[in-house]
């Protein structure tokens, strides 16, 4: 169906009259000390959990908080509309609040005030990370339920209570409960917009595989000068096989990592060539000016749409105080890659352990530890859910939303692809000075505000 305007423009109003009481209710939200990596936490997880199930009933949805042999994940429907149906995906726990003493305020008392710039913003741990932005997705509906008596879509909220813990326990309740959480689209509000006049939605997220290896030689640690030249370095061993992984032009060298790799379509290429993105800005930041990957692509195609492969660390030998003449036994270094959709974690992983080993003399040996992998998911650039949460998301700030990418891994997107088979939009409102997991945490009024309105706007254009 179709939304009238005058609907439309009335929850939009609604909104706004009720800002006021929104607030409230996230402050009530931010002042549970939901920490779920610390155990003696784990009351106030729940009682996180069930502040947002009773907020839930209280609107009309089906919810409970569902447990898990963690924290629990509150399970929320709103069956009495047909058409389209979205899985929105929150978390409710935060991280620690240490060092404390640097925080100028209460880290559980929130408080609202003006920043540097004369912005309002409401400063507190889990503000921006993540009930802030949780939140617009729950007043946006008690908006539509307000004036309109139901929403324009049929409504499910997963919200989860250890994501800042690793959110082991998420994955097999989602295997276990698929077919009551499968919908059309998923949606997650756990991101940044491009600036703070231009919203995006986030359309690829990189995998991940991870690797240590250790590299053994000889027996024992050896005195450089009765062994040198004679005896194998296992340093000199890894430094060489570690200098392969990488051609001259910046390029992976594993064979077959780029099989899958597909090109963005050059509609989205010219649409990132557009958001005046500072090549030298960026790495200026990081004290650098040249870029390093591969020679014929952007920054952006770099960090977004490109695989990679990076050293994280290396150790071996003597690396305490002073000197030490020893050619050591072992050599150790952590890999990883950045996978971008099509790639497949094991047959990458596979390749890499084979171009290592095919690299190790006879009389040496290595082992491989496995630390994850996890699959990049791209949604397609013409998909038509991805089409109408845009053009909410113009309509409700004035200017052109666009599709950006991420470097890095979230993880549930990738899982509710796998286990549900769901494509996922990225949809958030948050910014990078935000200071998630970082003292003096904040979430700027105008992101909560207008975040809501945006959630308002995609919501009755999913309707369409």
């Amino acid at each position: 169906m179709t939304i009238a305007p005058a609907t439309l423009d009335a929850v939009l109003a609604r909104v706004d009259a009720d800002l006021d009481n929104s607030l409230e209710r996230l402050k009530a939200l931010l002042r549970i000390k939901s920490i779920s990596t610390d155990p003696a936490y784990a009351a106030e997880c729940q009682r996180a959990a069930q502040f947002l199930v009773d907020d839930l009933t209280g609107q009309g949805f089906t919810a409970a908080a569902r447990p898990t042999p963690g924290h629990p994940v509150v399970v929320a429907h709103d069956n009495a509309t047909t058409g389209p149906h979205v899985l929105f995906y929150g978390h409710y726990d935060v991280q620690p609040v240490d060092p404390l003493n640097l925080w100028h305020t209460d880290p559980f008392e929130p408080v609202i005030k003006d920043d540097a710039n004369g912005r309002k913003i409401i400063v507190g741990r889990g503000s921006s990370d993540d009930k802030g932005q949780l939140m617009t997705f729950v007043e946006a509906c008690r908006a539509w339920k307000n004036v309109n008596g139901s929403l324009p879509v049929r409504v499910s909220l997963m919200l989860e209570g250890e994501e800042e813990s690793g959110g082991k326990n998420l994955p097999p309740f989602m295997a276990a409960n698929a077919d009551e959480l499968r919908a059309d689209i998923a949606l997650v509000c756990d991101t940044d917009m491009w600036d703070r006049k231009t919203p995006s939605i986030t359309t690829m997220l990189r995998g991940l595989v991870g690797e240590e290896i250790e590299i053994t030689c000889a027996s024992k640690d050896l005195h450089s000068g009765m062994f040198g030249n004679a005896a194998r370095n296992p340093n000199q061993v890894l430094a060489e096989i570690i200098a392969s992984l990488r051609a001259p032009d910046g390029s992976v060298t594993l064979p077959g990592f780029y099989d899958d790799v597909a090109e963005v379509p050059d509609a989205v290429k010219a649409q990132w060539q557009g958001l005046g993105f500072d090549e030298k800005a960026f790495l200026a930041e990081a004290g650098l000016s040249i870029p390093a990957g591969e020679t014929a692509r952007s920054v952006l195609e770099q960090t977004w749409s490109r695989p990679t492969c990076e050293i994280n660390g290396m150790i071996g030998g003597y690396t305490g105080d002073g000197f030490k003449t020893v050619i050591p036994a072992k050599a150790s270094a952590k890999i990883s890659f950045r996978l971008v959709s099509g790639m497949v974690p094991d047959k990458i992983r596979a390749a890499f352990r084979k171009h290592v080993q095919d690299r190790i003399p006879a009389d040496c040996s290595v082992t491989f530890r496995e630390h994850g992998g996890s699959p990049a998911i791209t949604v397609p650039s013409d998909g038509i859910y991805l089409k109408q949460a845009l053009a909410g998301l113009t309509g409700e700030w004035n200017k052109e939303a666009v599709i950006t990418g991420s470097g890095g891994s979230i993880p549930v997107a990738g899982e509710f692809k796998t286990i549900l088979g769901m494509d996922t939009l990225l949809i958030g409102f948050a910014h990078v000075d935000d200071q998630i997991h970082s003292p003096n945490e904040k979430y700027d009024l105008e992101s909560f505000h207008r975040g809501i309105r945006s959630w308002v706007r995609v919501l009755a254009a999913f309707a369409a």
